[in-house]
């Protein structure tokens, strides 16, 4: 049975990998794509969503075009690791196609109450302003939808971007606050599974050779994505963070973790954006989460190469 989702996302190279997964997996059916501010400012990520899209040869999935700032704080973006455009790494023609006219929360809105219930998965790469905003201001489609994959958050590893907080999640934590108490099942892939998940040489290597504009793209946006990885952790390659939301849903038995509480810090500047995880079980608060911690790493990038290969 196909699984019908929607793509949040702030492209970002491994957003654009996550992209180019779900449109060559027959199991997905994209109703559309929202962008938010995130990695780069929303004029760039709406930007780089066409131009993943037109990569991969689908100019029919629509695009549209949402919060271009946090719901209370200033936006923080992140070229240091993404580079100027968000996708750094290799040139790509400009994109033609067309952005849909209307907002990326009044899509969200309209699709979910289009919809049966319990048919729509969110799948937010990014920021959760865009959600958040769609659940405060129609209450009613919190129900209707069948959970929400997210990638944000980490426990054990931490940090990345302050030694609290992981960047979607620190970036907009009064919006993750809304979502992670909704009530919408939730799954939750962390640093915690991503950085389990590295390149490597040969995995690059893979990609470039299907010898197709996308294999050689991805393998580019790999090559540039890693140097910041390198620098900070001295890790062999770099995560890629972003598709394993896609890969869980098409493969969850590549993952292992645990049905826990968590929680998002909005008060402490020390600590803001940090996903408070009681893995232990140790508070009396009622579970609201799949909070991963493992993936099978090879078993993701053969998925990834395999599926890569059909575009």
């Amino acid at each position: 049975m196909t699984r019908k989702i929607i793509i949040d996302t702030d492209p970002g190279q491994d957003d654009a990998v996550a992209i180019l997964l779900a449109l060559a997996s027959p199991e997905l059916e994209v109703l559309g794509i929202t962008c938010v501010a995130g990695n780069v400012p929303l004029a760039l990520t709406t930007k780089n969503a066409r131009i993943v899209c037109e990569l991969a040869g689908r100019r029919d999935v629509k695009i549209f075009a949402g919060c271009d700032r946090p719901l209370l704080r200033p936006l923080v973006t992140a070229e240091y690791v993404h580079g100027k455009t968000g996708l750094d790494g290799i040139a790509l023609p400009e994109p033609t196609m067309a952005l849909q006219d209307r907002h990326a929360v009044d899509f969200l809105i309209e699709t979910l109450r289009a919809e049966a219930p319990g048919t729509v998965t969110l799948c937010p790469l990014g920021p959760l302003t865009n959600i958040a905003t769609a659940f405060r201001r129609a209450p009613e489609i919190v129900s209707k939808v069948e959970r929400i994959v997210l990638m944000g958050g980490a426990y054990f590893e931490v940090g990345n971007t302050t030694p609290a907080a992981e960047f979607n999640i620190y970036v907009d934590p009064q919006a993750a606050e809304i979502v992670f108490k909704s009530g919408v099942p939730l799954v939750v892939v962390p640093l915690d599974a991503t950085h389990k998940a590295l390149t490597t040489r040969p995995r690059i290597a893979a990609f470039r050779a299907l010898n197709t504009p996308v294999g050689a793209a991805v393998a580019s946006w790999t090559d540039f994505f890693e140097r910041f990885d390198r620098a900070k952790y001295g890790s062999e390659g770099a995560p890629l963070h972003d598709p394993c939301v896609i890969a869980w849903l098409l493969r969850p038995d590549l993952f292992e973790g645990r049905f826990i509480n968590v929680e998002i810090e909005t008060q402490s500047e020390l600590t803001m954006g940090m996903t408070v995880a009681d893995w232990w079980r140790v508070t009396p608060r009622e579970p609201n989460a799949l909070f991963l911690r493992d993936i099978d790493a090879e078993g993701f990038y053969s998925l990834l190469t395999e599926r890569l290969s059909r575009l």
